[in-house]
């Protein structure tokens, strides 16, 4: 063991399959996967941290941070295996959560089930108050239902309590005033206020947000300790910090009470490790896309940063379909994400067709051929049935499959029902799944008004660069990347991300009356507030400061957001916030809109660090052509046949080397399936250049 100080740094990432464990030693890295203990999480954890550590030939002690994103907020709204909640409201909005915005995801469904609201109706109470959306108080907060309530809470039995009042976001004062009551009754109850979790306007969704902090707050505030203090007992006593949903790096402390901002934690980290290989490569217009064990995700990186948003949707329930979740408004890294990993099992539906996902085996019990007491069929059977993966050779050998348990798990959940062998129904299976995932990528980019061929594809996770050439193929992608320690990007990613926190708050303001001594006490409170969370997390140089207008016409329902300097308003200012609006508007739209004023209805300013200079990858030109040392089976889809393909070790292979599928290029945590239109170039930096022959 070295006694030098070193910098050690350790990226942590909880997928619902995995537990991803990345170190980086003096820019060295060591990695592992751990299958994800449901139970106690943090055990996971702690038995990779040792394993990397022993890798790396370093004592805990020299760890010198520690950087975790974990899913288990979002696995706690989705299964609904939260603390016991109340909600308490303005009187007259109590049935906010169930009404709505009343539009249909499923037009055309006559027996659509909307989603239960995440508190049930008894369990929300109202109080007499009411304020405007300028902030002025039209009613006074009545103590007398202020203390009924507060009786009801304490006679409940409730573990924590969520406070949204109408135009809270405008002044949230009377959410305060009942907090303090409630903790003065009750001082050991968690309670969560809109006007600090979500202080945004649209009720349903700052309401919701609230709701979904104050119920998993209790769990992950409690998972958090336990992680710091296990991490302490076995030698860790370096500082412990955490991802959150827009791509910044937070204290446990600020994770813990305000833990919906980890919904999309372990995503983001991903969307960074991309977005960092885009900044080494030049390259402008990306897709990301990454495939672990319960979910694929895509998202765009366009200039070198990944796209953003300040609401999202979790846990849908009607085939992914948007609208058919729960709403989240806090700033994010902007993706779509669907059931669709290593774990996603596959099923024949009334229609006699086969369907995958969106349930996943995930690690308990996982893939039939992990044989740990799994039956279901998942994508990885069909991988290993189709020879994606070596069955001696998974996980480096840590988890040996069962090539006859895949092929009896196909037979009888999808062979069986539909006459097929299990060679066609995991062929099926596949291409299910890659259909998917490029019909996904297609909307998400027409969304974004955006051509998919014209995108470079970044492939990682632990399933991603064995799907990413037959996506290419479905997309009209030609190119994509496959960067060193696919296996476990995410939580590479955790170890790229600045130290950031971006604080959005609601307030209209019009530019034909624009008061911008209003308008600059906001930013600098908006300013002061992100600063104060990334404090300690800047080690030198100054904060880099980002401002975002969210403007529309008034009169419309919906804005876009405008990117601001970070300058102080002045008497000029509406003219020049006016211009930026209309360039802006007219990037998105065609053209601008004459004769009508313009609003601000919301603002964002983000605080980081400033993300160090990346060394420029130059290219480099094809050198031989390397033959395999063996081969085995692969089925081609294009061609609907199994043809011999060569198997590749990454790790003998050197810059410049040419391989030309069909061929598997094996390492420790996933591998990279050419199939027979592509062929691989290993680049400076180690990443494999993939592109169509």
């Amino acid at each position: 063991m070295s006694s030098t100080p070193r910098n050690c740094r350790v990226g942590v990432d909880i997928g619902g399959t995995f537990t991803d464990i990345a170190l980086d030693l003096d820019g060295t890295l060591h990695s592992t996967k751990i299958l994800t203990d449901y139970t106690a999480p943090e055990r996971a954890i702690l038995k990779g941290v040792k394993a990397v550590a022993d890798m790396a030939g370093i004592a805990l002690s020299e760890i010198g941070i520690l950087i975790h994103g974990t899913t288990l907020a979002t696995n706690a709204l989705i299964e609904r295996r939260g603390a016991k909640t109340a909600f308490v409201t303005t009187e007259g909005f109590r049935d906010v959560l169930e009404m709505r915005t009343e539009n249909r995801f499923e037009q055309y469904d006559l027996n659509i089930s909307l989603p239960p609201a995440l508190i049930a109706r008894a369990d929300r109470f109202v109080i007499r108050e009411r304020i405007d959306a300028q902030g002025k108080v039209l009613l006074a907060l009545d103590e007398a239902s202020v203390a009924a309530v507060v009786e009801k809470v304490a006679a409940g039995g409730y573990e924590s309590v969520a406070v949204g009042f109408i135009h809270a976001y405008a002044n949230g004062a009377h959410e305060v005033a009942v907090r303090d009551a409630i903790l003065k009754r009750l001082p050991g109850i968690s309670v969560s206020i809109s006007s600090e979790v979500s202080p945004q306007m649209r009720e349903f969704e700052r309401f919701n947000t609230v709701c979904a902090n104050a119920y998993v707050k209790p769990a992950i505030k409690s998972y958090l300790d336990r992680l710091v203090v296990s991490l302490k007992e076995i030698g860790v006593g370096c500082p412990v910090f955490m991802i959150h949903s827009g791509g910044g790096i937070v204290s446990v402390e600020s994770a813990s009470e305000f833990p919906v901002r980890l919904v999309e934690s372990g995503p983001a980290g991903g969307a960074i490790f991309a977005a960092d290989i885009a900044r080494q490569h030049g390259l402008d217009t990306v897709l990301s896309f990454d495939m672990g064990g319960t979910t694929a995700k895509i998202c765009l990186i366009e200039n070198q940063v990944p796209k953003t948003a300040k609401t999202f949707e979790v846990a849908r329930t009607y085939r992914f379909r948007k609208g058919s979740g729960m709403p989240i408004s806090i700033p994010v890294v902007e993706m779509v994400e669907i059931g669709a990993g290593g774990g996603s099992i596959a099923s024949v539906d009334a229609m006699r067709q086969i369907r995958v996902g969106p349930h996943s085996a995930a690690s308990e019990p996982g893939p039939a051929c992990y044989q740990r007491g799994g039956k279901n069929p998942t994508v990885t059977d069909a991988d290993l049935i189709l020879g994606k993966l070596d069955p001696a050779n998974f996980a480096g050998g840590a988890i040996p499959l069962s090539v006859e348990a895949s092929r009896r798990a196909m037979s009888d959940d999808i062979g069986s029902v539909i006459g097929l062998d299990p060679e066609a129904s995991a062929y099926g299976t596949c291409e299910m799944v890659d259909e998917n995932m490029a019909n996904a990528g297609r909307v998400h980019t027409v969304e974004n008004g955006k051509n998919i061929s014209d995108f470079t594809m970044i492939t990682f996770g632990g399933a991603g660069p064995l799907h990413a050439a037959r996506l290419c193929e479905k997309m009209g992608i030609s190119t994509f990347l496959v960067p060193p320690g696919a296996g476990v990007g995410s939580a590479i990613g955790f170890l790229k991300a600045p130290f950031g926190y971006e604080s959005v708050r609601s307030a209209v303001f019009n530019l034909s009356n624009f008061e911008y001594s209003e308008a600059n006490r906001l930013l600098q409170a908006m300013k002061a507030e992100a600063l104060g969370f990334v404090e300690g997390g800047l080690d030198a140089g100054s904060p880099v400061i980002e401002r975002t207008l969210f403007m529309r016409y008034a009169g419309q329902g919906w804005d876009i957001p405008v990117p601001l300097a970070d300058d102080n308003f002045d008497a000029a200012s509406a003219e020049t916030i006016a211009a930026s609006f209309e360039k802006e508007y007219e990037r998105f739209f065609g053209r601008a809109i004459e004769g009508l004023d313009i609003e601000i209805v919301s603002w964002s300013v983000k605080a980081s660090s400033p993300l160090p200079p990346v060394e420029r990858v130059s290219s480099i030109a094809e050198g031989n052509v390397v033959q395999p040392g063996k081969t085995r089976r692969l089925f081609e889809a294009a061609q609907g046949a199994y043809l011999e393909a060569g198997i590749h070790e990454r790790t003998g292979l050197t810059p410049g080397d040419v391989v030309k599928g069909p061929a598997v290029i094996v390492e420790r945590e996933t591998s990279t399936v050419l199939t027979a239109s592509f062929k691989a170039v290993v680049q400076r930096d180690g990443c494999l250049l993939v592109t169509r022959i």
